[in-house]
């Protein structure tokens, strides 16, 4: 494969006929030059000039190459210009939906770098308590895309993976394994799992609360409660557990009445970006890209 470096350079010379010039015109060293022919020449495995003492004299295979190198470097230069033609027809407004705690600090990063990359893109961020509100507004076209845990159940939207988030078990201070550093499934089998009534799916909801068990039993279910504040009051009263992805300890760090512990053999959360078939794609794409820059795996 040509290298186009070294193609610029050879043009230089095929034009100059002096390697000297050539190396002033490309404000690059004699040396750079001459290498530069030299990787060409191995790479096509000929000769596409000869040194004389009045300069350089081209092969035939050399005439061949300055013939056809000018196209080449004239459609990659036509070709740069249309990819940045089209990143800068990607002007408009994206609308991204998250949530509280989990999601809604880098997403204001994700926002600034993506304004800041695609001129004249505007990026309105909108958040809400739960997953099923985000599915509400993807739904009736109010966002485009929206941070959300998996599994989000089988609701036609696509999804890319942006973080994996260890899954952590909530257990009052008065629980007894409340001193532990880490605990298994195994260790929880008795605990009824309390459940917030804010998931997308019963696909979700048997992910959340780590339904079946290793053994395959099923976990004793806990209160349904309407939000996560209400999952941390429930546990906090000592009517069960909760599990969830580690972020959300950002919410309700450990104190008097709460903690949160690691799940060691707990399946974890990935984070994802899901977003309509509707949605604009280079923009998605685009924003994939931006939020795994400032994401990183827990």
């Amino acid at each position: 494969m040509l290298d186009v470096r070294c193609l610029k350079s050879f043009l230089a010379v095929a034009q100059e006929l002096n390697i000297t010039r050539a190396a002033a015109r490309l404000h690059l060293s004699q040396q750079a030059v001459s290498s530069h022919i030299q990787q060409l020449e191995r790479s096509l495995q000929l000769a596409l000039l000869v040194r004389t003492s009045r300069g350089v004299l081209l092969t035939p295979a050399g005439d061949e190459l300055a013939a056809g190198g000018k196209t080449v470097l004239s459609d990659l230069t036509e070709l740069a210009e249309r990819v940045r033609a089209t990143a800068k027809r990607q002007a408009g407004t994206i609308r991204l939906a998250c949530c509280p705690y989990a999601t809604n600090l880098f997403a204001v990063e994700v926002a600034d770098a993506l304004e800041a990359a695609v001129p004249g893109l505007r990026v309105d961020l909108t958040s809400v308590p739960s997953p099923r509100q985000e599915l509400e507004l993807l739904s009736d076209g109010r966002a485009h895309a929206a941070f959300m845990w998996l599994p989000i159940g089988g609701v036609g939207l696509d999804h890319a993976v942006i973080r994996t988030d260890a899954r952590v078990a909530v257990l009052s201070t008065r629980h007894p394994l409340a001193d532990r550093q880490a605990v298994t499934l195994a260790d929880l089998a008795a605990d009824p799992v309390v459940r917030p009534n804010v998931l997308t799916s019963a696909e979700a909801e048997r992910y959340w609360r780590a339904d079946p068990r290793p053994d395959g039993d099923p976990p004793p279910l806990g209160p349904v409660v309407d939000s996560m504040e209400d999952c941390l009051l429930e546990v906090a009263r000592g009517r069960g557990i909760w599990l969830a992805p580690e972020p959300l300890s950002g919410s309700a760090p450990a104190n008097g009445n709460l903690r949160w512990i690691p799940v060691s053999d707990g399946s974890p959360f990935d984070l994802g970006i899901v977003w309509t078939r509707h949605a604009p794609t280079p923009l998605i794409a685009r924003m994939v890209a931006e939020v795994r820059k400032v994401t990183l795996p827990t």
